[in-house]
């Protein structure tokens, strides 16, 4: 049917809503595509449910071509299978939690990976039945400290997610390799760039992990790419590490008054005065000489709070989403961290830490990092600590730096941790060249889970043999409502939005510019006759708007050919316009459908 703008479920804004940060944001809200209910939860109109299942289409397309079948959980879930992998715990404040009028636990569901497990564990127990893959599109709940950017991080939100159970890793890498593929497609056919670059699995866990993103200044993510084709989240980066260094010959530590020097900066500028260091032996001391030791406070999943430290070189930053990302393998529990800048109740517990000169392990006859009587912390540094690398930090007394402290010889650590800022310019670690830096908006997620959930949750099937193995999983995401977002983000201009033919509400938008009844009755006739030939027609047929209005709105609404019927019908000829390029044509009216139908096809 012919969406008549008369009769349509449509207001549009000619102001920007006032909590809106973002282009996308704006621009669904003024062309009456979303509404906000509540913050981060939004109300789908009919132009913007258009546009989200034609999304979902081309993603249910996909996923038939290999082979996945769709199923739909409930988003009300209860508690005991999220117990049962421990995520009802390790997902912290994030989790909706609810309880019914008998006091029974339960869920809003933000991933499916337990209720997908056993289903399958219900239906399935032999190799035979195996390999599967299966999918929903279905609501997810995430309660975010701070929703914004409106669909791009809600509270509510849409996702596909598709799951593979196979025998083996040969099967799970099969599966794997057809989700990935799958992906590249939907992008492309939703006309929206994205990135595969490798990611770390988080609370998710497992083995491989890749995110696709949509590469954009609005995203929240932040991702690195050389020229030679390398490409990761920054999480994800690992450092290319220098060599070892023989320490046999190197000099004696030695702690040296360098009082007013809790900084960085004033340490090097004391030790250029204090130590001054010759050309020969490397020239004036800089921040990368320094060893920096940072106290950060970890709150475990289980809520106890914990003090690291970190001992990284004092020219670079700690970036603490890589430190939350990485730091999981070196704490007693799996799940979501949170990390930040130790304060001043973490500090109080601790009063052995001397601000400003904190320093690591053992130098000389004293201990530095832990001294006799405080409790043992966590001490982990950046790779590019190395055994035989000298360094100045600070001697854990007020006032006083150790210098050529030699890592190896002189301290040691619990571990090595992916934690400081990467850098433009910092090498690609397969070799590949120089790092750029961009952001981007995580379209897609895809994760070689394993065996973590199948364990936790007992799904086993019958082998060849008759023996009972563990069935291996695999985790495939796609923010459908995001991607509605994302489009909207990267298609649109100073006039409104500009969608993509495949996702678009309307192939064309007609409209009825003036007072005659023969232009009203020559653009109902054409938005007829354009369905007619199977095209979806929005009609502004509107009679007391005026043609600025109608304009307006057309270009707003963003659909990607406007039919302006006019005074132009005098002379037997309406205005066809290009949405995206902007350029208009004058068009005989029995030419004006085939015209349009022409242009629809070869898009």
């Amino acid at each position: 049917m012919v969406l008549r703008l008369s009769k349509l479920f449509l207001r549009t804004l000619r102001e920007d809503p006032a909590d809106a940060e973002v282009a996308s944001h704006r621009l669904l809200v003024r062309a009456g595509y979303i509404r906000r209910a509540a913050p981060g939860i939004y109300t789908w109109l009919p132009l913007g449910l258009s546009v989200l299942r034609k999304v979902e289409q081309i993603i249910r397309e996909e996923m038939a071509a290999i082979g996945a079948q769709e199923v739909h959980f409930p988003a009300l879930l209860p508690k005991e299978p999220y117990e049962a992998t421990n995520r009802w715990t390790e997902y912290g404040e994030g989790l909706f939690r609810l309880q019914d009028r008998k006091g029974g636990d339960y869920l809003l569901a933000p991933t499916h990976e337990e209720m997908f497990t056993l289903l399958v564990k219900d239906l399935y127990s032999s190799y035979k039945d195996l390999p599967l893959s299966i999918y929903q599109i279905q609501n997810k709940y995430r309660d975010e400290a701070r929703p914004r950017a409106g669909l791009l991080r809600g509270r509510e939100f849409i996702m596909k997610d598709s799951y593979s159970f196979d025998v083996d890793d040969a099967g799970l890498d099969a599966a794997y390799a057809a989700h990935r593929e799958a992906y590249l497609k939907i992008f492309e056919r939703l006309g929206l760039e994205v990135i595969p670059v490798t990611a770390t699995a988080g609370a998710m866990g497992g083995s491989k992990s890749e995110e696709f993103l949509h590469p954009t200044e609005v995203g929240e993510d932040t991702f690195v790419r050389s020229a030679g084709g390398y490409a990761a989240n920054v999480e994800a980066v690992t450092t290319v590490a220098p060599a070892e260094i023989d320490f046999t010959n190197a000099p004696a530590a030695v702690i040296r008054d360098t009082p007013n020097t809790p900084t960085i900066d004033t340490l090097v500028a004391a030790s250029n005065e204090l130590a001054p260091r010759s050309e020969a032996d490397g020239g004036p001391w800089t921040a990368a000489d320094t060893l920096k030791n940072v106290v950060l406070a970890v709150t475990l999943p289980t809520g106890e709070r914990q003090i690291v430290v970190l001992g990284v070189p004092g020219d670079r930053g700690v970036d603490l989403k890589r430190v939350e990302a990485n730091i999981g393998a070196y704490l007693p529990v799996a799940g979501e961290i949170a990390v930040e800048a130790a304060g001043e109740e973490d500090l109080a517990r601790n009063p052995l830490i001397v601000r400003g000169y904190l320093g690591p392990g053992m130098s000389l006859d004293e201990p530095l990092l832990g001294l006799e009587g405080a409790a043992k912390l966590l001490y982990l540094v950046d790779p590019r600590v190395v055994s035989g690398t000298a360094w100045i930090t600070g001697a854990n007394m007020a006032g006083k730096h150790v210098y050529d402290l030699v890592a190896g010889r002189d301290f040691t650590w619990d571990g090595v941790i992916e934690c400081t800022e990467v850098r433009a310019g910092d090498e690609a670690p397969d070799g590949s060249g120089p790092l750029e830096i961009a952001r981007g908006i995580e379209m897609g997620h895809i994760f070689q889970l394993g065996r973590k959930y199948a364990e936790a949750l007992e799904l086993k099937v019958l082998d060849q043999n008759g023996k009972q193995v563990v069935v291996t999983m695999g985790s495939y995401g796609v923010g459908v409502t995001r991607a509605v977002a994302a489009l909207a983000e990267s298609n649109h201009d100073a006039k409104g939005l500009v969608w993509p033919r495949s996702v678009a509400p309307a192939d064309v938008h007609v409209v009825a510019v003036g007072r005659g009844d023969e232009i009203f009755a020559a653009a109902e006739q054409l938005a007829l006759e354009l369905e007619g030939a199977g095209l979806e027609v929005i009609y502004d047929d509107r009679p007391k708007v005026s043609p600025g209005v109608k304009f307006g709105d057309a270009e707003l609404v963003g659909v990607p050919t406007i039919l302006a019927v006019g005074r132009g019908l005098a002379d037997g000829v309406v205005e066809i316009k290009d949405r995206r390029s902007g350029e208009a044509e004058n068009v005989a009216v029995d030419k004006a459908v085939d015209y349009v139908v022409n242009a629809v096809r070869s898009n």
